[in-house]
């Protein structure tokens, strides 16, 4: 107990661990699951934008979406890869689940997870169209961008550095998403538009989870987490209405 705490008092003042082997077991465990809902969701996202490629209008699009889907693909093997540090048989891993398997489009999840599943909610809904397709990577691509700033600074120091790789290439599908988001209402788009945000806001906001969060303390302890979910939710919307209110919707 007197180790474990000596620990939790080193990464609460900031300190970084950089191997499997010095990492407590309830450390372990939390970091466990934050990437498996790094992977989850970004396998179920692939396959989602795999699926949109064939809605795309044009060539630009199409590109849009398949490189999307290939890097998202490759995020999650990045991370994977770590989770394998820690004895996870990433073969299996991956084939665990239908990464592609949606539900019924009117459902309501809330924050709810599957068992076994670790996606965010979100990736639970299916895609219907070019549109849902660019404005879903909209809102979702802004939410990831809000929560790398959390992901890059996280205190297990090998992870950090893979999810520091990444942040610029999600930012860069969110950008997609707006330029292509763009087009749609200066072709005149903007109905369908809005009946997309309509859909997708709520089921974006929810991926932050709950306020006043206890596994947020926890993880926060840790160095795993350093900004409460209410305060990155707040974020989000404000980087939301601002683009947004630029394009008009």
């Amino acid at each position: 107990m007197s180790e474990t705490m000596n620990i939790e008092d080193y990464l609460a003042q900031g300190g970084v661990l950089t191997a499997p082997g010095n990492v407590p077991a309830r450390y372990r465990g939390e970091l466990m699951r934050l990437m498996s809902s790094f992977v989850d969701s970004e396998l179920a996202a692939s396959a989602g934008f795999a699926g949109s490629i064939n809605f795309a209008p044009g060539i630009k699009e199409r590109i849009a979406a398949s490189r999307i889907t290939l890097e998202k693909a490759d995020h999650a093997e990045r991370v994977l890869a770590v989770m394998g540090d820690f004895g996870t048989d990433t073969r299996r891993y991956q084939a665990q689940h239908d990464w592609a398997a949606r539900v019924d489009r009117d459902s309501d999840l809330g924050a709810t997870r599957r068992e076994g599943d670790m996606r965010l909610s979100v990736f639970h809904y299916p895609i219907t169209g070019w549109t849902d397709a660019v404005v879903m990577n909209v809102l979702q691509g802004l939410a990831t961008g809000v929560q790398m700033t959390e992901l890059t600074r996280i205190s297990y120091a090998p992870l950090a550095e893979v999810f520091r790789d990444i942040a610029p290439r999600e930012a860069r599908h969110a950008e997609l998403g707006l330029e292509g988001l763009a087009r749609i209402v200066e072709s005149g788009g903007q109905p369908e538009a809005q009946a997309s945000l309509a859909y997708w806001r709520p089921r974006v906001a929810a991926g932050f989870g709950v306020a006043n969060s206890g596994r947020y303390d926890t993880q926060a302890r840790f160095g795993i987490r350093h900004t409460p979910n209410e305060t990155l939710l707040a974020r989000w919307n404000a980087l939301a209405d601002e683009h947004l209110a630029a394009l008009g919707l």
